[in-house]
């Protein structure tokens, strides 16, 4: 999806901003105004907020949805390549279709999954954002819920190069731009020291 300013000027340009989930299986895009109402504050205050489904979200077929996995059910390696990789490509399609947006100013923002992917890009892809904001990012799969982790990477042992890749601690030595970090610190899902060892 596309969020504009209700003020909109086709005449100028403005910064992106991706509101992310890109996790596997939970879609961001749908026809559902009520679901967009935080994007449209933001977009109201001067940016376009763009939605983006990734490969491994549902909603377009097996073959999308199981992108990520292999024979064996596990990610290709990690989990994060795939979805980087898909939100870049459909923000360089929108760029180009869209010449208000402005693409030497886009950002991502995103809670839980869509934190971690947050770091990840702002780590990982800063010549597409040029800022991102983590909210409660997990920043090491080691250390987040086995029942859903090894569903996706398998366990650390059979795994070790697919937990690294996906660790944001791997990549915080190529941190070039802005990252804001948001956290609670009573957060029983994300737990703080996810956001403690990242800082």
């Amino acid at each position: 999806y596309v969020l504009r300013p209700r003020n909109f000027d086709p005449a100028l340009k403005y910064p992106v901003i991706d509101s992310v989930y890109a996790g596997p299986t939970a879609n961001v895009v749908a026809k559902n105004p009520w679901g967009q109402l935080l994007n449209q504050w933001i977009a109201d205050h001067g940016f376009i907020v763009v939605g983006l489904d990734n490969r491994g979200t549902e909603l377009r077929g097996r073959e999308w949805a199981r992108a990520w996995k292999t024979q064996s059910g596990n990610t290709k390696g990690d989990l994060i390549d795939i979805a980087l990789t898909d939100h870049a490509d459909a923000l360089h399609a929108l760029l180009k279709k869209f010449p208000e947006m402005d693409g030497a100013r886009v950002g991502v923002y995103g809670w839980s999954f869509g934190g971690y992917f947050s770091a990840m890009a702002a780590m990982r892809r800063p010549d597409v954002y040029k800022a991102g904001c983590a909210g409660a990012p997990v920043c090491d799969f080691a250390d987040y819920d086995t029942t859903y982790t090894e569903r996706y990477l398998g366990t650390p042992q059979d795994n070790p190069e697919g937990y690294k890749n996906s660790s944001v601690l791997t990549w915080c030595k190529d941190l070039k731009v802005p990252l804001m970090v948001i956290h609670g610190t009573a957060d029983d899902n994300v737990y703080f020291f996810h956001t403690l060892k990242l800082a």
